[in-house]
């Protein structure tokens, strides 16, 4: 006779069934939401392209949404004269006091760096951006771009290399974003009233359509449904490399400062015109 399975067994094969680690179907895995054919999912799901011209962009959703995960997804950058045009890559919840962790990728003129724009959203309230230069064409080949996103804190990678950390600083008074569970969500779209040079260079239309293209999604992250995350600390901990609890080593500090120092080419938190009387809590954490 089978002996039954106890309530704690049970209960915690369930949860581990749902820490999601998915990777590199885009049918499966997204929702082309707008665009008007000009997102395209190929090669059996393995790609995905997003393409913008004169008349519209487009953009992709997760079927999933996610509260704390380690998301990694290939780009491969718009060539070219990709001035005016930014290519959006982030997490965020919606409504007016939504949570949002963001890439952006400032297109520029030929022979020019592409900007790296990164922010955080919590509780509605964002203000916190950080950009970069790349150490690299990343139009020439496709990089991966990751996020963590734990309890303790969040931390943008680029080829696996850290290039911000932003840490809970509740104890300071600043809201960290926990509560909302968050979609991952990308868009190709013409910003040429301010994404490169502030606005001063349009884009040239005679270069499109302009294309950027996606591969190797991997999720390992919790997912929210019915009203519940899908796993707990303990299922973070034993199944997904501790990235539940995860934080910077002494080497990857090291490239954090590395990257800080070389390619770092604007800091909200050392910008004192913006902020002439304090800068804001958060800074004296991260």
């Amino acid at each position: 006779m089978q002996k039954p399975i106890s309530l704690l067994l049970l209960t915690t094969l369930l949860i581990s069934s749902f820490v999601v680690s998915s990777s590199a179907n885009f049918y499966q895995d997204f929702d082309i939401t707008w665009g008007e054919g000009r997102a395209r999912m190929l090669d059996n799901g393995q790609l995905l392209t997003l393409s913008l011209d004169k008349a519209s962009g487009s953009g992709f959703q997760s079927k999933n949404e996610y509260l704390f995960g380690k998301i990694d997804m290939q780009l491969k950058l718009v060539p070219g004269n990709s001035a005016g045009t930014v290519t959006a890559y982030y997490l965020s919840s919606q409504g007016p006091t939504h949570d949002e962790i963001d890439f952006e990728f400032l297109g520029n003129l030929s022979g020019d760096p592409y900007i790296l724009h990164t922010n955080v959203y919590s509780q509605g309230k964002g203000g916190r951006e950080q950009q970069f230069y790349l150490w690299f064409d990343p139009t020439a080949d496709f990089h991966t771009y990751s996020i963590l996103w734990n309890p303790q804190l969040i931390i943008f990678s680029v080829d696996g290399t850290p290039i911000r950390e932003f840490k809970n600083a509740e104890s300071a008074g600043v809201p960290y974003p926990k509560n909302q569970p968050m979609r991952l969500y990308s868009s190709l779209w013409n910003a040429d009233d301010w994404a490169t040079r502030g606005g001063l260079v349009k884009t040239d239309w005679s270069q499109a359509p302009f294309t950027a293209s996606y591969r190797n999604f991997n999720a390992n992250a919790c997912v929210w449904g019915s009203g519940a995350s899908s796993c707990s600390t303990s299922t973070g901990n034993s199944t997904n490399g501790g990235w539940l609890n995860e934080e910077l080593d002494a080497t990857s500090q090291e490239r954090l400062k590395w990257v800080q120092k070389n390619y770092m080419i604007y800091n909200y938190c050392v910008d004192a015109k913006r902020f002439p009387q304090q800068f804001p809590p958060e800074c004296g954490i991260n």
